[in-house]
């Protein structure tokens, strides 16, 4: 698919199912925020300072909605990932998405903290051992399933179908009414003797963790490739990833060129059927399922180490965690939850890797302009060498993966500020004027854009001086 602009081919715009057959892609984009935000990195703000920070989950996952619906907006209308648009706008782009989306995260730490979780569940030693065959099994998984959106989207489904009602009732059998006021008021910005921020909080891990309150970095934009493989709007008529071993990936040519619909009356009803079935689905399942699952496992973190001693260092507080469940229930149940969430993390490493690849890989085939190419062949090079790279880092003896998190969030964070803003020039410009964003949605964006350069700005600067 060439950079340069282009008319796109103009087909009827398919009428919007019931809601039950859309759902699947904001399972996906909620996964890619399970294991960094929901698992580590705001359990991690709640044990050490409380929850008076838990009004910035409830922003951070919104500001997120607004950005993955502009991206959905593009690829419903368009049938092409959001990448393909920017870089027939912009052609050097492709770029910016490849380096930015790789040094966000290429590092796996969401890999090896996984690993941590099940190495402490199972008794074993060699954690480094056990991430090497996460990381190779998740190859295995991503290259034998026929049609690759199908593999990522029910692993995710049955994840968090599973593990969010058991983080439910684990912290309700362990909280006390008291503790439901203070997450109330931590909701307002009450925090145990300071509003909204506490003294002493890393900057780096709150931008971290408002970045992760979703997806984050570029892993945002990917929604379009979900939106798009799931048959949204014009996304019906688009080619899918094959398996290089099932499903003749090697040797299936695809185009990454979308089509659209002429601006008709019957065309703009459905569009707007469209519009208002796939904001309905991601309002249940991305933000108000990810609302709750990202406040339980704070919570849950809270009523179990806030306060205690050595919770501080590393993603230790979740070993620690699961120690304070199995006093306060059963031993079982504090396995029990080193499983679930380290199962949590293993399904968010897969589903980056798998996000990643899809937007290196498009962006490879953009910024060399190839009109008609072997997408899935590129994509599983592009995956294997991504796995070896993280095998590589854990040979070197990194072993800890809150840091490596950490790093990657604030590049992602400044990825999201870049990507933002670039969505809100984007869909104003580039779109027919009767399926551009509403005023309200702009502001959102504004916002969004203007607090994510706040704070990458004076998280940068608290390095610099």
């Amino acid at each position: 698919m060439p950079a340069a602009k282009g008319a796109h081919a103009r087909k009827p715009l398919p009428p919007a199912p019931k809601l039950r057959k859309l759902i699947g892609p904001s399972f996906i984009i909620l996964g890619l925020g399970l294991g960094s935000g929901e698992v580590i990195l705001w359990p991690y703000i709640a044990s050490n300072f409380g929850l008076g920070m838990a009004w910035a989950i409830v922003l951070g996952i919104t500001m997120q909605f607004f950005i993955n619906m502009e991206v959905s907006r593009y690829a419903i209308i368009h049938g092409e990932s959001i990448f393909v648009g920017f870089a027939r706008r912009w052609k050097w782009l492709p770029a910016w998405f490849i380096l930015s989306t790789f040094f966000g995260f290429g590092w796996p730490g969401i890999g090896l903290a996984g690993a941590t979780l099940f190495a402490g569940a199972l008794g074993l030693d060699n954690v480094h051992a056990v991430a090497i065959g996460m990381f190779l099994c998740i190859g295995f998984f991503l290259s034998i399933g026929r049609v690759l959106y199908k593999s990522v989207e029910r692993l995710q489904m049955a994840v968090i179908g599973l593990g969010v009602p058991f983080i439910l009732l684990l912290a309700l059998y362990l909280s006390k009414n008291t503790d439901v006021v203070t997450l109330a008021q931590g909701l307002m910005g009450q925090g145990k003797g300071f509003w909204f921020l506490p003294m002493g909080v890393p900057l780096a891990t709150f931008l971290a963790a408002l970045a992760y309150s979703g997806a984050g970095g570029n892993l945002n934009l990917a929604q379009s490739c979900y939106v798009r493989d799931k048959g949204y709007g014009m996304g019906r008529y688009a080619d899918r990833i094959l398996s290089l071993i099932t499903g003749e990936g090697s040797s299936h040519k695809i185009s990454l060129k979308g089509s659209t619909f002429a601006i008709t009356d019957d065309n703009l009803k459905r569009w707007r059927r469209w519009w208002k079935v796939t904001n309905l689905e991601h309002l249940l399942v991305f933000w108000l399922l990810g609302l709750i699952a990202m406040l339980l496992l704070s919570f849950l973190s809270y009523v179990t180490t806030f306060g205690a001693a050595g919770n501080a260092e590393g993603i230790h507080f979740i070993l620690l965690e699961a120690s304070v469940i199995a006093e306060r229930t059963l031993p079982v149940f504090g396995m029990l939850f080193l499983l679930a969430t380290g199962l949590m993390l293993l399904a968010t490493q897969l589903t980056v890797l798998d996000s990643t690849s899809r937007i290196m890989t498009e962006n490879a085939l953009l910024f060399t302009r190839k009109r008609t190419v072997r997408v899935s062949l590129v994509y599983y090079l592009i995956l294997w060498a991504q796995i070896f790279f993280g095998i590589a880092v854990f040979s070197l003896g990194f072993d800890q993966p809150r840091e490596l998190i950490v790093l990657g969030a604030v590049v992602n964070a400044f990825a999201m500020f870049v990507s933002t803003g670039l969505l809100f020039v984007f869909n104003n410009r580039v779109l027919a004027r009767p399926l551009r964003p509403a005023c309200w949605r702009n502001a959102a964006l504004l916002f969004t854009f203007v607090f994510l350069g706040f704070f990458c700005g004076v998280t940068v600067g608290s390095y610099l001086m």
